[in-house]
């Protein structure tokens, strides 16, 4: 061997010694690494089905009812699942306990001889947690008739009213409110005077008048624009006005109910609502001269009176849209004032109030649930401002839409004004749908709204889940 190879391979040796050297000094990096135990906390939801794609069923049918336990999509074997099922916010049934298998477990009705919706309520306790899940399917909702009664001296009772807010004036307050404002359109603070509440003021004249606040926002241009007064859900807030519908080319007028500006502080609200308004629906329910409500729905009128008066309204079209105590707000103003051309009600409160004494839910708030609740004065009363009462009133077309799991505002109670309408109406029904509002369904009502409103629509590319009964 020369020199040469005498000194590589000696340089060969040096290396092969040295990583074998570092690979024995690091015996731990040879070793996989240990896994983490990995657990899922993701909590349950309990989900329940019926056999019936709409939901719906004849008299004398049976629903059968499919309820699982999911977690992260997968079933939960072996739980074990409660059951009951009867009318809406009455007595069950039936009840009953089954333990869940990979499909779920299955239940039915019974046949059902009465129209109305049967809730089948689902519970499942796990790690001292209880899970719940509701779903009601509706027996031929379309035959439901309300319960309450239909005072005689109805009309007479709200032209009075409406003559006592006609004899004050507007008076209208408008302060612009740049900072609600946006790109193409101008907004403002308003507050007009109302009919008041109480029995009357000191001078022995009546009662003291009161305001009415809300936001307008008016598009920017010559004009001339649809009008749409967006009544509130129930709840003491404070509002920002629509400049994003204004923005399509309608005068809108956001308002408030209780009687007080709408752009105060968040706290000022809360303090209001744990105090002087805490159930404000109560207030006075025993006299309908005096009731709450009373104020509220001529209100609602007077926003109309000062709609009709801005300079570049189109002198067609004026709408109301709202939802819940807004849904009712929507029905009873097109009820007092036929200048309302077009309606959007979801989920309508305040509805057949007395179906808690004829066995079966009223709507919201339930005033009539309990028994002490029903007093004569009371049940009187609550016939004065019961929406069903206006809705056999209503000359406007109208846009409805609610779901069928709505615990809120019961689909009974709703569907009892419904079927009374004897102006043209739409039903939408987002079948699964609790007491809220979908895009899908606000695409809809808009779509129908500005329609009647003559503007430009393009369909939205969405499907809706819907039927009319």
């Amino acid at each position: 061997m020369t020199a040469f190879g005498t000194l590589v391979r000696a340089r060969l040796t040096l290396i092969l010694s040295t990583f074998t050297a570092a690979a024995a000094a690091t015996p731990a990096m040879a070793q996989p690494a240990a896994q983490p135990a990995v657990t899922s906390v993701s909590p349950l939801r309990v989900e329940v089905t019926f056999d019936h794609a709409n939901w719906t069923y004849a008299l004398g049918e049976s629903a059968r009812c499919t309820a699982r336990a999911l977690r992260d999509g997968s079933p939960v074997v072996g739980t074990k699942l409660h059951y009951s099922v009867g009318y809406e916010k009455m007595p069950p049934l039936q009840t009953g306990d089954i333990a869940m298998n990979e499909t779920g477990v299955t239940f039915e009705t019974g046949p059902i001889a009465s129209p109305g919706f049967i809730a089948c309520e689902v519970e499942a306790e796990i790690g001292g947690r209880t899970y719940r899940g509701h779903a009601a399917a509706g027996f031929a909702p379309e035959q439901l008739r309300p319960t309450v009664e239909d005072p005689k001296d109805f009309d007479a009772f709200w032209q009075a009213g409406k003559a006592q807010l006609a004899k004050l004036p507007l008076d209208a307050r408008v302060t612009p409110a740049p900072e609600r404002s946006a790109a193409g359109v101008d907004c403002f603070s308003v507050n007009l005077q109302n009919v008041g509440q109480g029995k009357g003021g000191s001078d022995g004249k009546g009662p003291t008048p009161s305001r009415f606040y809300g936001i307008l926002c008016e598009p920017q241009g010559r004009g001339p624009f649809p009008a749409l007064l967006l009544v509130p859900g129930a709840g003491i807030r404070s509002y920002k006005g629509a400049a994003d519908i204004s923005a399509k080319g309608i005068i809108t007028l956001q308002v408030g109910i209780h009687g007080i500006p709408v752009n105060l502080e968040d706290e000022v609200y809360d303090s209001l609502g744990k105090a002087g308004l805490q159930n404000y629906p109560l207030i006075h329910s025993e006299d309908k001269d005096n009731y709450y409500y009373r104020r509220v729905y001529l209100g609602a009128v007077r926003a109309n009176d000062f709609l009709v008066q801005r300079p570049r309204w189109d002198k067609a079209h004026l709408g109301v849209m709202g939802g819940s105590q807004g849904g009712a707000l929507a029905i009873t103003t097109a009820a007092l004032d036929k200048r309302v051309t077009a309606l959007v009600s979801y989920y309508p409160a305040l509805s057949d109030h007395t179906g808690f004494l004829k066995g079966r839910t009223g709507g919201w708030p339930f005033l009539l649930r309990p028994e002490p609740m029903r007093t004569p004065a009371r049940i009187e009363t609550l016939a004065y401002y019961d929406v069903v009462n206006f809705a056999r009133r209503v000359i406007a077309p109208g846009f409805y839409s609610w779901g069928y799991n709505d615990e809120t505002c019961p689909p009974t109670s709703t569907f009892a004004a419904f079927n009374v309408i004897k102006a043209p109406k739409t039903l939408t029904l987002a079948l699964a749908n609790g007491h809220f509002t979908t895009p899908e369904q606000s695409a809809q009502a808009e779509e129908w709204l500005w329609a009647r409103f003559g503007l430009a629509t393009k369909r939205p590319n969405v499907a809706v889940k819907g039927a009319k009964p």
